[in-house]
């Protein structure tokens, strides 16, 4: 059953989906979740997915419901993922979502997870209780877009980060960028960063802005991990970005005895090499992520990395800073080949704008993929 006309299950559903929003720095590599129950138009319990080893949202809202002294059988429940049917770091979350015996039970989108996919509904319809999916199914697809694509494509989501002027120009040719855009816009970038697993930069960024890579802009209780592509191994061990947080490495080149004293400042040498010399292989470097339970990573990096990685087709999204200034004959965003068709263009779809202080920042999807997502949650109304 869908329920596109029943605007009561759009409001608390998205009441959960601020829920989720709430832990988007906290729960990886688990997806965010949030819960509300409701009984005529009075919440009585909700909550949101905890850190890794924490409760799950409905395990948090039915202690919410029960601390409020609301019993909550024959209510609504509204969840933005399906309830997870197997035994993890913690117990699964249909069994206590059984016990308490709500009435109904609303669904945003399905959990591609092998051990859910869709197991977690039927077991709710077979004990006769009420289920609905799909309400707000986008939006909720966009809160946990890397937990869904590591569970159904075995790669991360991921989104580049560019900043530039309004003729598409991210650095003056004497390498000076710093600041193109204004303070509203960096602490906007620091926020997606904070959501992230991992900020992925390249050695030409390392070598000419010793970076950071942390996150500073906005409060964030867990920081991202780094990594770094880096073909021929030439990171310098003073680097800024070795701070005691663990940074990864990846290269074409094997040296262990820099491997060993890197890795006594929490570094990971990671040798991937690609077909060309002193190139790594970037597909394999998402499907490395992936395997290593990364849902987002957030790309940084100068023109040469960020065309490679969209030339190899490892790039999901764009997240684009505009500035209100030309800067006329300087370096582009983003290096690629030379085409003689537009027809061989990569094509994305503009899905939001915003104004940020002086600043725009646009938002850009592959909009194949993105469907294949949505494709991948979409659940049958009735089983």
């Amino acid at each position: 059953m869908t329920t596109e006309s029943l605007p009561d299950d759009i409001f608390w559903m998205r009441r959960a989906l601020t829920l989720a929003e709430s832990v988007l720095f906290t729960t990886a590599p688990n997806p965010r979740v949030g819960c509300v129950i409701v009984r005529d138009g009075r919440v009585l319990g909700e909550g949101a997915t905890q850190p890794p080893g924490g409760p799950h949202a409905e395990i948090r809202a039915l202690r919410d419901a029960q601390a409020r002294q609301a019993p909550v059988e024959g209510a609504t429940m509204y969840v933005t993922l399906e309830p997870c049917s197997h035994f993890g770091r913690t117990p699964p979350c249909v069994d206590a979502v059984l016990a308490a015996k709500p009435a109904r039970v609303v669904v945003a989108i399905g959990d591609p997870n092998p051990l859910v996919n869709g197991q977690g509904l039927a077991r709710l319809r077979a004990a006769g209780i009420e289920v609905t999916v799909g309400v707000c199914a986008e939006e909720a697809l966009a809160v946990n877009a890397g937990f869904i694509s590591r569970m159904s494509r075995g790669l991360p989501w991921v989104w580049m980060k560019m900043a530039a002027s309004l003729d598409g120009r991210s650095a003056l040719h004497n390498g000076m960028s710093q600041w193109i855009t204004g303070a509203e816009a960096r602490a906007d970038g620091h926020h997606w960063r904070a959501r992230s697993c991992v900020v992925l930069t390249g050695m030409g960024t390392v070598l000419k802005d010793d970076p950071q890579l942390n996150v500073r802009g906005v409060p964030t209780p867990r920081q991202p991990r780094k990594a770094v592509v880096d073909g021929r191994f030439e990171i310098s061990e003073d680097a800024r970005l070795f701070d005691g947080a663990e940074v990864i490495i990846f290269t074409a080149r094997e040296d262990a005895d820099k491997a060993a004293r890197l890795a006594d400042k929490n570094a990971r040498v990671v040798a991937l090499p690609g077909q060309a010399p002193g190139r790594v292989d970037l597909p394999a470097m998402m499907r490395w992520f992936a395997q290593e339970q990364f849902n987002e990573v957030h790309v940084e990096a100068g023109a040469g990395l960020s065309g490679a990685l969209v030339a190899a087709g490892c790039v999901d999204e764009l997240l684009l800073y505009l500035a209100p200034v030309l800067l006329g004959d300087a370096a582009g965003m983003v290096r690629l080949p030379m085409l003689e068709h537009l027809d061989a263009a990569q094509r994305y779809e503009f899905i939001d704008a915003a104004r940020l202080g002086a600043d725009m920042r646009l938002r850009a999807r592959v909009p194949g993929t993105w469907r294949q997502l949505a494709q991948r949650v979409a659940l049958p109304a009735q089983a």
